[in-house]
């Protein structure tokens, strides 16, 4: 039996398990694992031909499809690093990953390479660039050249560099709210723990079917497939368009597994499921936000049976928290507690650790937290940090500093452990006098049943400190009533809690790469408009 350190041995340890058992869905294909077994070795060969040293990037650019998965077990198999770039990301966004990581290697479709040619011309260490399939048009890329995915994939077998399981594999980059993206960078001892992490928890077997309908460059939707080739079960990649897309994949495909973003369930709980859904649907998992009590509600109404996991993480540190189902109805707002094999502090500004239900800081230490950013000493020192000496599971005797990675969001632990979100630190808003966290404002919005969609933010006022406003869509496609809206609001919160502006939008609200509400587009644009207005 083979040891799983690498990422690459979840396939292999698979493989080897059940070779027949299906591993991989796209479309009307599927591949066993003993055939995606052969396709990442094929792969591996020939990026290793094309010349790629060990730690050497290649970017992916591409729509979930076998190729994308193919491309990144691969690339961990020949002792590079992988680096999914979101499909959705335009020429120059994808051009400043690119050079940022400074890729060696680009795979990417003969659809998607002449719309970022123009770009790539400023990606200097960009050598070698595989296509799926042979381009229509010709491209001019003087200083690279190219290679059909079918060429590539006919190399003899050979070994990858010799790598262990602290080094890297894999650069994710962050949805870049506030400001470029930064590249987590990944080693292969994050991900495997994190899969085992994950896979232990939600309690996945070689009989699950996960749903993959997040980005595979966003690190909960990469966990669809850690998740599952631990487990020796099968993932299905979904590129959807509309919610109503997700819902029939889960029915098609009989998934067992779900999991998304609060965005996304918003959608969802609004849509008529078919009754057939809770015959197989074992559990739903949430990740990337607080899921509002609301939808929370709604979705359970639609899967009676089906197990719901409420989780909070970061792409610093891979997961952090997960909710058990039994405790959802007794704690229904809590993010759990710390998931296996990490710990999870709540830390005042000096370092020492907050009393019961005192907000501090959230910090998380073990195998999950990453290796910094790339190439970004300043925010990287600021991110990750050595633990206080005195913090759980830190000894006097020990000489070495331990590195944790320092959250940014605000949350509190009760008596009995369970951890609350309050929000992050960048985005809380000071008001009359009072710390107010938008999480906590969309809550109640979500709870009055009006809203299909909202966010709420904070913009400079020249006596509150900061003046709450609110951009929502109306609930099922219909008009918003502001005056409705606001006087429930009126009824719900405390004044200075109550939204100085309500501002009706048609949905859905834009998303960021990551598929979640981007608050900070959003609040961006109004501040602008509004100082033009003035």
């Amino acid at each position: 039996m083979i040891t799983t350190t690498l990422l690459h041995d979840l396939i292999t340890a698979s493989a080897l398990r059940a070779p027949e058992a299906p591993a991989l869905t796209a479309g009307a294909t599927t591949l066993s694992y003993q055939a995606l077994e052969a396709q990442t070795g094929a792969f591996a060969a020939g990026v290793l031909a094309l010349g790629l040293e060990r730690g050497e990037r290649v970017g992916i650019y591409l729509d979930k499809r076998i190729e994308t998965v193919v491309s990144c077990f691969g690339t961990a198999r020949a002792g590079g690093a992988f680096v999914p770039v979101n499909p959705i990301l335009k020429g120059e966004q994808v051009a400043h990953i690119l050079r940022d990581c400074d890729a060696r290697v680009l795979v990417t479709s003969p659809e998607r390479l002449p719309l970022i040619v123009p770009a790539l011309a400023h990606c200097h260490a960009l050598r070698q660039i595989v296509l799926t399939g042979p381009l229509t048009r010709p491209v001019a890329l003087p200083a690279m050249s190219l290679h059909l995915w079918s060429e590539l994939m006919d190399h003899p077998p050979r070994e990858g560099h010799r790598v262990v399981d602290h080094d890297l594999l894999s650069i994710l980059y962050t949805s870049g709210s506030t400001g470029r993206p930064k590249g987590v960078v990944l080693s292969h001892r994050n991900m495997v723990a994190g899969a085992r992490s994950v896979a232990s928890y939600l309690e996945n077997t070689q009989d699950d079917t996960l749903l993959a309908a997040l980005p595979l460059s966003f690190d909960a939707g990469f966990s669809q497939l850690t998740t599952a080739f631990h487990s020796g079960a099968r993932v299905v990649l979904l590129n959807y368009l509309l919610p109503q897309d997700v819902l029939k994949a889960l029915v098609k495909e009989k998934v067992t597994g779900l999991t998304a973003v609060p965005p996304l369930y918003i959608q969802l709980a609004q849509l008529k499921w078919p009754e057939t859904v809770t015959d197989h649907l074992r559990y739903f998992a949430n990740t990337g936000g607080r899921m509002p009590l609301e939808t929370l509600r709604a979705l359970r109404g639609h899967l009676p049976r089906t197990k719901p996991y409420l989780m909070y993480g970061l792409t610093e540190a891979f997961r952090a928290t997960y909710l058990p189902p039994e405790q959802v109805d007794i704690r229904p707002d809590s993010i759990g507690k710390a998931i296996p094999n990490a710990e999870v502090l709540v830390l005042r500004e000096d370092g020492s650790e907050c009393a019961p239900n005192e907000p501090g800081e959230l910090v998380q230490r073990g195998a999950h937290v990453a290796m910094g950013y790339w190439n970004d000493p300043e925010k990287t020192a600021e991110r990750f940090k050595p633990l206080p000496a005195s913090a759980p599971g830190r000894q006097s005797g020990f000489v070495l500093p331990e590195v944790a990675v320092f959250s940014g969001d605000t949350v509190r632990r009760d008596e009995e452990g369970y951890l609350y979100f309050i929000g992050r630190r960048d985005e809380m808003m000071k008001t009359s006098g009072y710390r107010v966290s938008p999480t906590e404002v969309e809550e109640i919005l979500y709870g009055t049943q009006q809203v299909g969609e909202c966010v709420a933010f904070g913009v400079p006022h020249p006596s509150l400190g900061q003046a709450i406003c609110v951009i929502a869509t109306g609930r099922d496609g219909a008009p918003l009533d502001t005056a409705a809206l606001l006087a429930e609001c009126k009824q719900r919160m405390p004044a200075y809690m109550v939204p100085a502006v309500i501002e009706s939008r048609d949905g859905p609200l834009p998303r960021n790469p990551n598929g979640k509400i981007d608050r900070k587009a959003l609040s961006t644009e109004f501040e602008h408009r509004t100082k033009a207005e003035q």
